[in-house]
């Protein structure tokens, strides 16, 4: 989370409290609350977002984005305004519950911070591409649908997480989608800072990486929203969780073990209770410990983690494992096929590992622990891959330069060749060389901007961009070799792995802005 989302998010846990002891209406009275923020609205209306999420559903994608250009060179709409509409309309009519559609919703946080990051000109560009993506979905899937539906009859009550949280799970568990938004909007009414720790009870139910980052990049999304937003942006985390349950019953799967998993390993290393530790142990063993969990199964891997977390081993150094650990699914994947962008390995788990970082430092004490394991859980599903890490010493071979721009333009051209070996060596022997790594991640984001990357290549960018910073010094370079893995892999190839294709509106969208595609 954002330090301004961070912020806003305390100043509500205070507001609360304040408003639990002074009674609602005092508190209205007072002007310490406002009615807005303790009752939830009767109608979908997003105020002066509305014409742009009215927008945003019913016109075609092409005819938006010359709307959306000839508006920003005008001055009379904002880059983030434009993700707020998109992100409500997106809401509105998936509700969390489209494949496409909620890939959409998660990617338009990460294309808004890309955005920050380019040229005064090309600042459009990430946002116009997802936007695209986002519409398109939305005339597929219906632009006058509505998923979501107001809610009315709340009552007035005193709210708590310990409560809401079991019985929110409870009712996601027997897939009763009405219950289970009245009892969330119940929460959201009387308390809207509980209602995310509320939420994380069901988000770590189950293990889904659509759900994790779903609910991560949609706490986010409200500070770009605005609080007023809140709702309807986290009520579709609920809705997806329920829609996952509904779907695997009707298919006769089981429930994950880990609902069963999880409680045990609280109760065995006695951590319910227990304060988190601040240990922070040494290089040697932060890679010890993330092979660890690297090589075991998703019993064991959570089961490290519990062990961890019971000997004091601070948070950050078990995220940071956990990170790594993600990593090497990317850089020791093989096969045939060898495809590693998309909704691989190695990008989900690394997405997932990074939505728990961010998710279980601002939860509460229960959810801080629980999240960790389930991010353990979840790195410990995938089959390991028993290769060596990329790049091999045979990728090495083309490497015949030791300058910094010959060597963004080899890894350059064998993104262009989706030669995922050489553009591995390119930048580890860049940062081996120790070169400024920002070029590095200036060519990353040119092909996340304008390769489909199978819905996946901005939230990628993202938490390689987050991922690297957290990481230790020592293990940094790892990120960016993965990421030039990634990017080699996805150019060129549309959703449906067809080759030959930019991402759908990207080039139009250039035109658009007189950029060069």
């Amino acid at each position: 989370m954002s330090g301004s989302s961070r912020r806003h998010f305390l100043q509500n846990v205070g507001s609360g409290m304040l408003i639990a002891g002074l009674g609602s209406q005092l508190a209205i009275d007072l002007g310490v609350a406002s009615e807005a923020n303790l009752m939830l609205p009767t109608t979908n209306d997003y105020g002066r977002l509305s014409p742009w999420v009215g927008l945003m559903q019913e016109l075609d994608p092409d005819k938006l984005q010359v709307k959306i250009v000839g508006e920003l060179s005008k001055g009379n709409v904002t880059l983030p305004d434009l993700v707020a509409a998109a992100a409500l309309a997106n809401a509105e009519t998936f509700g969390g519950q489209d494949y496409v559609g909620y890939h959409a919703e998660m990617a338009l946080l990460p294309a808004l911070q890309m955005s920050e990051e380019l040229p005064k000109q090309q600042k459009p560009l990430p946002v116009l591409k997802v936007i695209y993506r986002n519409t398109s979905r939305i005339q597929q899937f219906g632009p006058n649908k509505k998923t979501l539906k107001p809610i009315e009859g709340l009552a007035r009550e005193t709210v708590s997480v310990d409560r809401f949280g079991p019985e929110l799970r409870k009712l996601v568990r027997q897939a009763d989608m009405d219950k289970a938004e009245q009892l969330f909007a119940t929460v959201q009414k009387n308390d809207p800072s509980l209602a995310f720790d509320t939420l994380l009870y069901t988000i770590a139910d189950e293990v889904d990486v659509h759900r994790f980052v779903l609910a991560y990049r949609g706490m986010g999304l409200i500070d770009v929203a605005g609080q007023e937003h809140a709702h309807t942006l986290l009520r579709q985390c609920v809705r997806h969780c329920v829609d996952f349950e509904q779907k695997r019953k009707s298919k006769g799967r089981q429930a994950s073990p880990i609902r069963g998993h999880i409680p045990k390993l609280l109760d065995e290393y006695k951590l319910v209770g227990k304060p988190l530790g601040d240990r922070e142990p040494d290089d040697e063993w932060l890679l010890a410990f993330s092979n660890s969990i690297f090589n075991a199964t998703k019993f064991d891997a959570s089961r490290a983690v519990a062990e961890a977390m019971a000997e004091g081993v601070s948070t950050k150094s078990i995220c940071q494992a956990i990170s790594l650990a993600c990593n090497q699914l990317t850089l020791r994947q093989s096969g045939n096929p060898l495809r590693t962008h998309g909704a691989s390995a190695g990008v989900h788990s690394s997405d997932a590992a990074n939505a728990w970082r961010h998710m279980a430092a601002q939860g509460n004490d229960l959810n801080q622990k629980v999240g960790l394991l389930v991010s353990a859980w979840h790195t410990g599903r995938y089959d390991q891959w028993s290769t060596d890490p990329y790049p091999l010493e045979k990728h090495f071979e083309k490497i015949k330069t030791d300058k910094a721009h010959e060597l963004i333009g080899v890894c350059e051209e064998s993104i262009r060749g989706n030669d995922q070996g050489t553009a591995s060596a390119a930048i580890r022997r860049y940062l081996e060389l120790g070169f400024e790594t920002e070029p590095v991640f200036e060519l990353m984001r040119k092909y996340a901007i304008s390769e489909d990357g199978r819905l996946h290549s901005e939230k990628f960018f993202r938490t390689v961009r987050e991922e690297f910073k957290f990481a230790r010094p020592a293990f940094r370079w790892r990120q960016l070799v993965a990421l030039a893995r990634v990017t080699a892999s996805a150019y060129g190839y549309d959703v449906k792995d067809n080759h030959g294709y930019r991402a759908p509106g990207y080039e139009d969208a250039c035109n658009l802005l007189k950029v060069k595609a």
